[in-house]
């Protein structure tokens, strides 16, 4: 059995064999990328999950927006170097900033070190705001993120509701532990003897909000009541 997450790896895993058993969890459609045949009979010896992350970069400057709605100037964080979740996720980003007549400044890194130049160019731009991105580096520097994002002062929306747990603002992201559940679901039924061509590709649909109020105060931020009473975990 392998178990795997991200496109370059699912993509190698798929190269590599054609006879062991492969789960997957991805935001990156499995059915445009060639991954599998089709939702309902995935076909060969794969399946798995199709997470909503790619998919919420609107939602997330909505959420943003809504509660900081003096700031008309986004920054987006994004890996240049992850070609498939930036190559989603930026085009959304920047219709549902068009959409709302915000200012959208895109600023990159690829290595932890470079985190520190994109938030001063966001910072030295006049940004008031910044949207992290989905990509695989963000969740691995939660915590440089969170410094980073108390030092220069900037309300930050995070992926990861472990960023908020660290002292994040504020995140917006698909429930990891559904998606866990549903990934060790479809591998106990292969090890029971399904074919993985026989299990449907599932979506995990949950989404979860988490709110930091005590990070909230510290920025001056007084968060709206309607925002408050969506929000599923809430940091005092």
């Amino acid at each position: 059995m392998i178990i795997t997450g991200n496109m370059p790896t699912l993509q190698a895993a798929k190269a590599a064999t054609q006879s062991i058993p492969i789960v997957f969890a991805t935001g990156i459609d499995p059915v445009e990328n060639g991954i599998v045949a089709s939702f309902n009979k995935p076909g060969g010896n794969i399946t798995g999950i199709f997470t909503l992350d790619l998919m919420l970069a609107n939602k997330r400057i909505e959420i943003l927006h809504e509660l900081i709605p003096s700031a008309t100037k986004f920054a987006y964080l994004t890996d240049p170097g992850d070609v498939y979740v930036t190559g989603l996720e930026l085009p959304q980003v920047q219709a549902a900033a068009d959409s709302r007549g915000l200012s959208l400044l895109n600023v990159y890194a690829h290595t932890p070190d470079e985190l520190k130049g994109a938030f001063e160019a966001a910072v030295s731009a006049g940004s008031g705001v910044m949207v992290i991105g989905s990509n695989g580096l963000f969740l691995s520097t939660l915590a440089q993120l969170v410094a980073l994002a108390e030092r220069y002062q900037l309300p930050v929306i995070h992926r990861g509701g472990a960023a908020v747990t660290a002292g994040g603002l504020i995140s917006y992201t698909t429930d990891q532990r559904e998606t866990d559940r549903l990934v060790a679901d479809y591998v106990a039924r292969i090890l029971k003897g399904e074919k993985p061509a026989d299990i449907p590709v599932q979506q995990s649909t949950k989404t979860i909000m988490s709110i930091n109020l005590k990070t909230a105060k510290a920025l001056g931020i007084t968060v709206p009541p309607t925002l408050l009473a969506s929000a599923d975990e809430v940091i005092e």
